[in-house]
């Protein structure tokens, strides 16, 4: 089976849901810590300009954005599944509320003070100013959340998620986990790191309880790699078939054109190349790079823009 390496750090909550994922289809993996904050030369090598944590690779393929990643995963170990016949649908959108609004309501009620003296616990300043100035160029002109209304409107989403869990369910749609587990616990977990902040759970012991069913599930087995190693593997590895990806045209752009592919929300860092898949879910580009090679860039449709370059 192919070698699954995750890049990613340890406090990102969109890595806590990969790794989780990689858990509950207990699988081995490779682990490469990159940086928190640019400069991340190792992951630009690999995608191109793309910033976002976590990136998966597999040989000389590089897929970006956890939407995709998990669908990557899910295809080559198909059990468990994380889109369940009867709920697959309804599991999609739920993930993909967790993995947009949810998410940017949590930030702004974590990172107050309080929450950032606890998640930052014993980092020197220069380093949480780093942290604070790279956020602040990664998100740019996307809309933000005063505190109030993200406190308030997080409030609101709580009471809605434990409502989900009536019946006793231990998963949020029913008695087995699916992506809208995955994609909704790793702002729980982020909140839980927020020290006296996470008490804005307590009142809700259904969810508490979920939160515990989620997190016991694990991370499967991971082993280290250094990021220099990653690199030997894109030079060296093939490339995954995409043959049978069928050609679905919105925007008039051909095969093998020149494009450039950019998420639309944050992070909008474009990634050039040739245009090699342009699927119902997904956009890929071939690119290369003097230090990782040949490579093929993967992206989701939804949350991407798709243009020719220059």
């Amino acid at each position: 089976m192919p070698q699954l390496i995750l890049h990613h750090y340890p406090s990102s909550p969109f890595s806590e849901k990969i790794r989780l994922i990689f858990g509950l289809k207990k699988l081995q993996w490779q682990s490469v810590i990159i940086p928190a904050v640019m400069p991340k030369p190792d992951v630009v090598a690999l995608t191109g300009g793309y910033r976002k944590t976590p990136v998966m690779q597999i040989g000389a393929d590089v897929y970006c954005d956890t939407a995709l990643i998990a669908d990557v995963i899910e295809a080559l170990y198909p059990a468990p599944t994380l889109y369940h016949e009867d709920v697959g649908a309804q599991a999609r959108v739920v993930a993909q509320w967790a993995d947009t609004t949810l998410f940017w309501t949590m930030i702004p009620y974590v990172f107050q003070p309080a929450g950032m003296q606890s998640i930052f616990a014993g980092v020197p300043p220069e380093q949480v100013q780093a942290f604070a100035n790279d956020r602040k160029a990664f998100r740019g002109n996307a809309p933000r959340m005063t505190l109030a209304e993200a406190s308030g409107a997080l409030q609101v989403y709580l009471q809605r998620l434990e409502g989900m869990l009536r019946d006793g369910r231990p998963y949020l749609l029913g008695a087995l986990p699916t992506i809208a587990d995955f994609s909704t616990y790793h702002s729980m977990w982020f909140i839980r790191r927020g020290g006296a902040l996470a008490s804005i759970l307590d009142p809700h012991p259904r969810l508490d309880n979920w939160i515990e069913h989620v997190r016991k599930i694990g991370h499967g087995q991971g082993s280290e790699l250094s990021s220099a190693a990653a690199l030997a593997i894109a030079n060296e590895g093939s490339h995954a078939s995409i043959g049978h990806l069928q050609y679905v045209d919105t925007h008039g752009i051909a095969l093998g054109e020149r494009v450039r592919i950019a998420a639309t929300d944050y992070g909008v860092d474009p990634v050039e190349g040739e245009l090699v898949v342009c699927a119902a879910n997904e956009l890929a580009l071939r690119r290369t790079d003097p230090r990782a090679g040949e490579v093929i860039v993967h992206f989701p449709r939804i949350g991407f823009q798709l243009s020719r370059a220059g």
